[in-house]
């Protein structure tokens, strides 16, 4: 009877995929325009924007297959919910790790059934432009491969740009000035730090620390410390709902967390302190703050200075941890700014750079 359960429930989310229509890969058949997509494609979420209609998704990079048909049953939200509960017929897969692909074909198919959510009936993919935006420190093999992604897809005409570059554009800084600006875009696979100047990167640093690492160090204390085992997705709300980095906390607060005992086997809740969170994180974060030092010794003396002016601007999902700002403040000694938009930065900047193809020397015009 369970097993009936199981099946019943697999066939409902596949029949949710189904009933998307398929409207951008059909009207194929009859194409009629190009268009400019630009593609964040992030170990946690994946967002895509689509000139003339904006971002068009924006969801975790999580798809669900059915074991042995390979049919997809679920992407984003839904396939997300699915972690950590599914049976053995159903297979999760999250396409990237730490900034780099790691399923070709389940990032493919995962970025196909994003672009079935454009309006626009009369885009032709085989005529289009795509940016990918990429971390600072993949290798050329790693760009390499997310080029070979969007041919799979049918782009002809494909180009990278760097997370940091477009995640500055993005949050609104003026990088084609020469006053210099620096950005760190804290993601979920790596932190990525930029020096801007004059529309390109003067200096870069990248360390595979963010969020799904803190996630995974969060799991190792509860396991270690309470004896308790829990999953990603309780791990991640565990971050998001007491993570703090402030030394001070006017308030220690506290929120539970579910799972499987270590020694009984059985499901037992603990309550978790904020305080016990941020012990996590500090250290993590101080590797971060190094990466920043380092970055910050090899920016030329000039840009130093506007710096100090203009101070540092934090972007992606990590910068909305409770007292990030304040953090870097104290390590760095000098201003913090979150972007009005730490999330969908980096999308947003591709609007900019799909119109002069990341040319430093055109700066585009709206």
């Amino acid at each position: 009877m369970k097993k009936k359960d199981n099946k019943n429930n697999t066939i409902e989310v596949k029949e949710q995929i189904e009933q998307q229509p398929s409207r951008i890969f059909n009207s194929m058949r009859n194409p009629n325009t190009s268009a400019k997509i630009g593609i964040d494609l992030g170990t946690a979420n994946l967002l895509v924007y689509v000139e003339g209609e904006g971002i068009i998704f924006n969801e975790p990079s999580v798809i669900a297959f059915d074991y042995y048909t390979g049919e997809v049953l679920a992407v984003g939200n839904n396939a997300e919910k699915m972690i950590g509960r599914n049976h053995k017929g159903i297979k999760i897969v999250s396409p990237l790790q730490s900034g780099v692909i790691s399923d070709m074909e389940a990032a493919k198919k995962l970025i196909e059934l994003a672009l079935k959510k454009a309006e626009n009936t009369d885009i032709d993919i085989t005529k289009s432009t795509c940016l990918i935006c990429c971390p600072s420190a993949v290798t050329q093999i790693e760009r390499d491969s997310m080029i070979q992604l969007a041919q799979k897809l049918g782009v002809p005409d494909v180009f990278i740009e760097e997370e940091v570059k477009a995640g500055g554009i993005g949050a609104g800084l003026d990088i084609y000035s020469s006053n210099g600006s620096m950005v760190i875009d804290m993601g979920g696979g790596t932190a990525d730090i930029g020096v801007l100047s004059l529309g390109d990167i003067v200096v870069s640093e990248s360390i595979r620390i963010a969020g799904s690492y803190f996630d995974n160090e969060i799991i190792n204390y509860v396991q270690y410390n309470h004896g308790l085992l829990i999953g990603k997705i309780t791990a991640k709300r565990i971050k998001e709902v007491i993570g703090t980095l402030r030394a001070q906390l006017p308030e220690d607060k506290t929120t539970y967390a579910n799972g499987r005992d270590v020694l009984t086997g059985l499901p037992r809740r603990i309550e978790l302190k904020q305080s016990e969170i941020r012990d996590v994180l500090r250290p993590l974060f101080i590797q971060i703050a190094n990466s920043v030092l380092k970055a910050l010794q090899a920016t030329p003396a000039e840009l130093s200075a506007d710096i100090i002016e203009n101070g540092i601007t934090l972007n992606g999902g990590c910068a909305l941890i409770d007292g990030v700002d304040e953090f870097f403040n104290k390590q760095l000694g000098l201003e913090i700014k979150i972007a009005p938009n730490p999330l969908t930065a980096i999308v947003e900047g591709t609007r900019i750079l799909l119109k002069n193809r990341g040319n430093y020397y055109v700066r585009p015009v709206d």
